[in-house]
C-alpha cells in the first residue's frame, strides 16, 4: 500500500464506496465526486486491465479503448509490479 494515499480522507472515501448497494448508486455518486473523464480514464483503465489478462496487444487494446500506449503500458505495470488489487477483483468476479 502507497503510504503517501493513506490517509484519513481516503479512508473516508473508500468506506463511503463501500456503502454503495447498486449500480445506479455508483452512478450517482460517481458522477458527483469526479468528472467525466476522470470516471472515464478510470473505466478505460479496467477496460485495459481486463484486456491485458486476456492476452490481447497493445494495438488491439488501444484500437477497441482508444487507450493510448503509455496508458496500456502503466496497467500493464500495475497488473505485473502493483498491489494485485486488479487480480484481486477479476478473482472475485469471476467466482460470480
Amino acid at each position: 500500500m502507497n503510504k503517501k494515499i493513506k490517509t484519513e480522507a481516503v479512508d473516508h472515501l473508500f468506506q463511503a464506496v463501500l456503502a454503495l448497494r447498486s449500480v445506479d448508486e455508483c452512478y450517482s455518486f460517481f458522477e458527483d465526486v469526479c468528472t467525466v473523464n476522470e470516471l472515464l480514464s478510470l473505466s478505460q483503465r479496467y477496460e485495459v486491465a481486463k484486456m491485458l489478462r486476456e492476452k490481447k496487444t497493445y494495438l488491439e487494446i488501444a484500437e477497441q479503448t482508444g487507450a493510448s500506449t503509455a496508458t496500456i503500458s502503466r496497467v500493464n505495470r500495475s497488473l505485473n509490479y502493483g498491489n494485485d488489487g486488479y487480480d484481486m477483483i477479476f478473482k472475485r468476479l469471476d467466482q460470480e
